[in-house]
């Protein structure tokens, strides 16, 4: 009578033992936590089925003085590796970061060497660049990072310009750098390289996942600028100074921006001065954001241009290593309605 019931038992003992054996291989995935959503779906990316990062910002909200959720500060406390623009987007993340995520190992992507960066325009009507061809970074408009090594952890009470940044002073780099698909693409290779660090064991799944990636974004800047080529020289008047990385790359070119930041509010002289811009230079397209009340857009430029709507958080769209593509494709699709008409 045992003898027939023991292979009964033995079934479910098999199915514990690799049930067990799974969780332990999940177990050894590094827990990741991210600021923004484009960073998480970059994340995603690289991670594939083996995991999902965390996400801190949540969709919706302005990084600039974000405050944390009790299960937000909890992600960050649980995690191996921290993975954000950097201070200059998210300020009020920066304590918190260096504090519940003092043992993780940490990658300010703004810090990556390599990293192209374009320094923040100023005024309202910021002078136009040119936008030609930037495959050959003209670095009478562009830096690149100098990075830390392969160390990506950085001591932020040395970086010049901190406390600037804390105050949301626009002088230094633009933090808007993932806006550049080439710099998606830069920092992707290095998150793949940083998690096989942290989990030799499943290198070969991160480098495949990226390498993939990477490719794929490759094939999305051709798109784009397919899809952008003709509207170049075509005015248009942004909420807040944050596109200059995507018109760059596709040879787009704004009149002026609302506001100085996503954390400020536009000036009366401010908003006369993009009135009279948007007269003079002919710009047809202002565009709103969604995060923010669009009121400002329709009562100053009501009747002056068509209102349009850019989102660079990707803020409707499902989590996920698809956000970042379709965030990009929704920009694009919005310069074309709004500037093509």
């Amino acid at each position: 009578m045992f003898q027939k019931l023991r292979p009964v038992f033995a079934m479910p003992c098999i199915g514990l033992m690799a049930t067990l054996l799974s969780s332990a291989a999940i177990a050894d995935v590094p827990k990741v936590a991210t600021d923004i959503a484009p960073v998480q779906s970059l994340v995603s990316t690289v991670m594939g089925d083996l995991g999902a990062p965390a996400l801190i910002v949540r969709p919706g909200a302005t990084p600039h003085g974000y405050s944390m959720r009790p299960s937000e500060a909890q992600a960050l406390e649980e995690a191996d590796l921290v993975i954000w623009i950097g201070e200059g987007l998210t300020p009020s993340l920066d304590g918190p970061i260096e504090t519940l995520a003092d043992d993780a190992h940490k990658i300010e992507l703004m810090s990556v060497k390599g990293t192209i960066l374009h320094e923040y325009r100023e005024g309202a009507t910021f002078a136009a660049h040119d936008h030609g061809d930037h495959d050959d970074h003209d670095h009478d408009h562009e830096k690149e990072a100098e990075g830390h090594g392969d160390d990506h952890e950085h001591d932020h009470a040395d970086e010049a310009g901190s406390d600037d940044h804390r105050d949301h002073d626009h002088s230094g780099a633009d933090t808007h750098a993932w806006l550049d698909p080439v710099n998606a693409r830069l920092w992707i290779g290095v998150i793949a390289e940083e998690l096989s660090e942290l989990d030799p064991e499943n290198a070969a799944t991160y480098a495949a996942n990226a390498a993939a990636g990477q490719a794929e974004l490759e094939a999305l800047e051709e798109e784009l600028r397919a899809s952008l080529a003709d509207l170049g020289d075509t005015g248009y008047v942004v909420f807040h100074d944050a596109y200059q990385y995507f018109e760059r790359r596709f040879g787009l070119s704004a009149s002026g921006a609302i506001s100085l930041s996503d954390a400020s509010s536009p000036s009366a002289g401010r908003i006369a001065e993009l009135q009279a811009a948007v007269a003079e230079m002919g710009a047809i397209c202002v565009f709103a954001e969604p995060q923010f009340n669009r009121s400002v857009v329709d009562s100053v430029f009501a009747g002056a241009a068509t209102v349009g709507m850019l989102d660079p958080l990707g803020f409707q769209i499902d989590q996920g290593p698809r956000l970042y593509a379709q965030m990009m494709r929704n920009m694009a699709a919005e310069f074309v309605s709004c500037l093509g008409t």
